[in-house]
């Protein structure tokens, strides 16, 4: 194979990170819609509920299933079967008359972003090498983290000016231009593959639905006494929380899946799950640090819209307009890594973008007030997402720099996997922060009130996470609420980051890696057979 050295070579990765953006978008765009899908179909509460969850649990607990199924029957067939499948569920979603309908087909868009993300990442790592690798890894790191920023800003602007439905149809002409550029991306897929293993699938599919459907809503049943009652799959959940069972199922079924495998692979039988892709130092630290990095990334995502909505009162496009900075800051480190990497390895780009994380996210808090302008977060976000463009992209190629390019559906689905993991506890861990703060500073704010007023005031919103803040009548309950948000979301980005730092920690592990070069060594049969490696120079 050679180097990807002309504007035609690097088709593959531009039908990629599109096909990324469009996943990615996506799904931000869905949360700022909600309020409008709920007006328009006449959404209950357990309604809307599942619009945003069953994509999410779709997506995760098929991720490590069809990462496998593309290393065996082709990764660009794969690839380009997820954009359409998500295309279909797109346009079904767009023309739904109800909320059941909505529901359905948000699982099916995520059945179709968990065959085509962890394609994209195995695609790149079995294309690209040296110094284009390292561009490749930055766009698609930027890109990831990126567009999570960038999509409350397009929903935004989508919703207002055109309706909820919009957010839908806007994949339609995007995945339409990508089913046709899948056609310039080169097929591969391990030529040892042979066999199933539907059991362990099973496993796997239980493990991750149980464990993060815990994460995401054990703020909202409870994690061991039920905050309210929960009517799922048949079963009414009323004087316990589904929570527990949910989680503990998961890792059981986690726990039994790697026992399994380890079992199958000394016996010389197919598995889901290469395990021996740990014994990778490089990847058993990367996933580490990954995790890290999810947690702390998508935590401030989720905590900022919220402090600038509820609290300031902006709207979900002025919101959009100021965390827009953090795509900015994104994309332009993203595109320094590059130059970067002639001069210092991955793994200091790595650490050097997590301190500068650790960092923004700091600066955000401190600029955090009630009276606080529109712009004054601005450079601190900028410097926040600076760092996730620096990190993320060169943690991705860190991660799987020693993953042979037989194992690369794999394994990209590992990394996917352990990023939605990483996710949702942030996700758990700050929004369980930020809500439980919500609560005790209203309550000391509200210390002069009687017992029932400061009981009602702290409980509308702790359990609204701040939604309600504007709906307060009683000035004074209010501006007690605005200082509690304020208050409640410094402390979330104090932590994410001190976690950020500990994410520094885990890169000490990480195994040293050379400065890239400008190379082109053979890939096609690194690791071992690839069948696909005679159609890379197509």
């Amino acid at each position: 194979m050679s180097s990807p050295t002309s504007r035609q070579s690097w088709v593959p990765l531009v039908v990629l990170a599109t096909g990324v953006s469009m996943v990615v978008i996506d799904a931000t765009i869905v949360n700022v819609a909600v309020p409008a899908i709920i007006s328009d179909l006449g959404l209950g509460a357990t309604d809307v509920e599942w619009v945003n969850s069953i994509y999410s649990l779709m997506f995760a607990a098929l991720l490590i299933p069809f990462g496998r199924a593309g290393d065996r029957y082709g990764r660009r067939r794969l690839f380009a079967l997820g954009v359409a499948v998500f295309l279909l569920a797109s346009v079904l979603a767009a023309t739904s008359v109800n909320g059941p309908m909505l529901i359905g087909v948000r699982a099916v868009q995520g059945v179709g972003a968990a065959m085509a993300v962890p394609m994209t990442l195995a695609i790149i790592n079995r294309v690209y090498v040296g110094r284009q690798r390292v561009i490749a890894f930055a766009v698609w790191g930027s890109i990831i983290g990126g567009m999570a920023a960038a999509g409350p800003l397009a929903g935004g602007w989508l919703v207002t000016e055109h309706g909820w439905r919009a957010a839908f149809w806007i994949n339609l002409p995007i995945g339409a231009l990508l089913l046709l550029g899948s056609l310039r991306v080169p097929e591969s897929r391990d030529g040892h593959a042979t066999g199933g293993d539907l059991a362990g699938l099973v496993l796997a599919v239980l493990g991750t639905t149980g464990v993060v459907f815990a994460l995401i809503e054990g703020q909202k049943y409870g994690w061991f006494e039920p905050r309210r009652t929960a009517d799922l799959f048949g079963l009414r959940f009323e004087s316990v929380s589904p929570v527990p069972f949910a989680f503990g199922i998961g890792i059981l079924a986690l726990v039994a899946l790697v026992v399994r495998e380890r079992r199958r692979e000394r016996a010389g039988l197919p598995v889901l799950v290469d395990l021996t892709l740990f014994e990778l130092p490089s990847f058993r630290y990367g996933a580490m640090a990954a995790v890290i990095v999810a947690l702390g990334e998508f935590g401030m995502i989720l905590v900022l819209p919220l402090f600038l909505q509820s609290a300031l009162g902006y709207t979900a496009f002025r919101a959009g307009l100021v965390i827009a900075a953090l795509a900015l800051g994104t994309f332009l480190a993203g595109g320094l890594v590059p130059p970067l990497s002639k001069k210092w390895s991955p793994r200091t780009i790595v650490r050097i973008g997590l301190a500068v994380e650790a960092v923004g996210a700091a600066g955000i808090g401190l600029s955090l007030s009630p009276d606080m302008g529109a712009w004054r977060p601005v450079p601190w976000l900028l410097l926040y997402g600076a760092g996730i463009g620096f990190a993320t992209a060169q943690l991705t190629g860190v991660l799987m720099a020693d993953v042979p390019a037989r194992l690369s559906g794999g394994a990209s689905a590992l990394q996917s996997t352990v990023r939605q993991l990483g996710a949702a506890l942030g996700v758990a861990v700050l929004g369980g922060v930020l809500v439980s703060g919500l609560g005790s500073a209203v309550e000391r704010g509200l210390a002069d009130r009687p017992e029932q007023v400061r009981t009602s005031a702290a409980r509308a919103v702790e359990e609204s996470a701040g939604a309600a803040i504007p709906a307060l009548r009683d000035p004074v309950i209010r501006a007690v609420a605005v200082d509690a948000a304020s208050e409640a979301t410094r402390r979330v980005t104090f932590i994410t980051a001190l976690t950020l730092l500990a994410g520094v920690g885990v890169t000490l592990l990480l195994p040293r890696t050379p400065v890239a070069k400008d190379e082109s060594p053979e890939r096609a049969t690194a690791g071992g057979p690839d069948t696909g490696g005679r159609d890379l120079d197509t």
